[in-house]
């Protein structure tokens, strides 16, 4: 079941979580037979070898939950520890299984036993989750809900503190509906002014595909953050003639020269180069090559929330800044949300008795 995003979330009765960042993750349980599967039907059992035994010791002999899974380090959500865990060989997976352990953070109830709740209203399915969570000990958890908008409204400033990036909204009348977006989610949505130090073409070959961002740091040192992609077939021509003026063919005087090589990159700083395959699409062929341009045009682009210097997810171009320079545009201007311990989202003020 997937989300809407949302500015404002629709009047009428709502159960109000918070949005993890993490993994989402349906769990299947028979007996002593357990399966995790990502949204889009990948396996993710091998790589969470430790969460088998405490999810087989917390949830009913038979049943399927919804759920995301996370990783913390210290306070705060860890979202590049999480995806470090998708690898694959077995000797890394078992020694992170122990350096970044797992949380379940469970959600929703779709079966139990013989029984299938998918056409059960929310309010109710969440009753009988909270039922069989009554027991559940860390690193199973339940996720924190509630009916209280003005309690949602307080999450939503607080709990970024901790990594989270908003909120889902439930409609507590409407059945689990696979693949559709009849459940809401409202995110921190903000601006900044970038470098476009490069881009992609886009795979059907026409125009742009993504623009590859970076920013300057207190000495100056231009580094990438992300990109910005999800351009109309009109933009994309458009956005490749405004660039094409600025196209380097001696990269040996870009800012990113060293990052020609995936690994070198990612040795520097734990990082990743533009354009360096990830863990999840490196098998699929995928040209994941970029064009260097002279870093001197500067656009604007909506963000969600930035970790350790990068964007989560991609950023959309709002125009380009032409008032800009590109010297002028640093990391200074990003928001930092208050920190908060992530144990305040786990167990809220006001949830507890």
């Amino acid at each position: 079941m997937l989300a809407k995003a949302v500015e404002k979330v629709p009047d009428g009765p709502m159960a109000f979580e918070p949005k993890w960042d993490g993994f989402r993750c349906i769990v299947f349980r028979s007996g002593a037979d357990l399966m995790l599967g990502s949204r889009n039907e990948r396996p993710l059992t091998r790589y969470f070898p430790e969460l088998i035994q405490p999810l087989l010791d917390n949830l009913p002999e038979r049943c399927v939950v919804d759920s995301e899974l996370i990783v913390a380090s210290g306070d705060a959500l860890d979202f590049d520890g999480l995806q470090q865990r998708i690898h694959p060989a077995e000797s890394r997976v078992n020694m992170l299984a122990e350096k970044t352990p797992a949380v379940v953070m469970v959600f929703d109830l779709l079966a139990l036993g013989d029984e299938s709740l998918l056409d059960t209203p929310f309010g109710e399915r969440r009753e009988r989750l909270e039922a069989i969570a009554t027991d559940f000990t860390p690193p199973i958890r339940l996720t924190p809900s509630t009916l209280d908008r003005e309690i949602a409204e307080a999450w939503f400033d607080r709990f970024e503190g901790a990594g989270l990036d908003g909120l889902i909204a439930k409609p507590l009348d409407k059945p689990y509906a696979p693949n559709k977006r009849t459940q809401f989610k409202r995110k921190h949505v903000r601006t900044a002014d970038c470098v476009v130090a490069g881009f992609r073409i886009h795979k059907s070959g026409d125009g742009v595909g993504s623009l590859l961002l970076g920013l300057h740091d207190e000495n100056d040192q231009l580094h990438h953050l992300g990109v910005a992609a999800s351009f109309a077939a009109k933009k994309r021509v458009e956005l490749l003639e405004d660039l094409m003026p600025y196209r380097m063919d001696d990269i040996t005087q870009h800012p990113w020269a060293g990052w020609l090589e995936a690994e070198a990159h990612a040795a520097a700083e734990g990082g990743k180069m533009p354009g360096a395959p990830n863990r999840w699409t490196g098998a699929t062929g995928r040209d994941h090559s970029w064009i260097p341009v002279r870093p001197e045009r500067v656009v604007e682009v909506k963000y969600v929330q930035v970790t350790n210097r990068r964007f989560r997810g991609t950023t959309r171009m709002v125009r380009w800044r032409p008032d800009r320079e590109a010297d002028s545009c640093r990391f200074d201007q990003l928001v930092e949300p208050v920190p908060i311990a992530l144990g305040d989202v786990f167990e809220p003020a006001e949830l507890r008795g």
